[in-house]
């Protein structure tokens, strides 16, 4: 795929993780347990993961989001995308 700067190349990523990311799944932020329930593109194209604990939902850069010991299917996605992000 041609992806032309930042931008459109972010957005590349963001595809694959949304075609490739097995989600709701369960990680721990802050020594809480909370489930993944999908990632999303903010419209200054950061790539988030939300985040459910009971009713209430946080979003996180998927840069700062810990990976579970057991990763989820398509979580190699996830650190192309850190890996992206540290040369971009």
């Amino acid at each position: 795929m041609d992806a032309y700067g930042e931008s459109e190349q972010r957005a590349g990523f963001f595809t694959m993780l949304q075609g490739n990311l097995a989600l709701r799944f369960e990680t721990e932020v802050l020594g809480l347990t909370v489930t993944v329930e999908r990632a999303d593109l903010t419209g200054s194209d950061e790539i988030i993961a939300v985040c459910r604990r009971g009713r209430r939902r946080q979003a996180i850069s998927i840069l700062e989001l810990p990976l579970p010991d057991s990763p989820p299917a398509g979580a190699e996605w996830i650190e192309a995308y850190r890996c992206w992000a540290r040369g971009a």
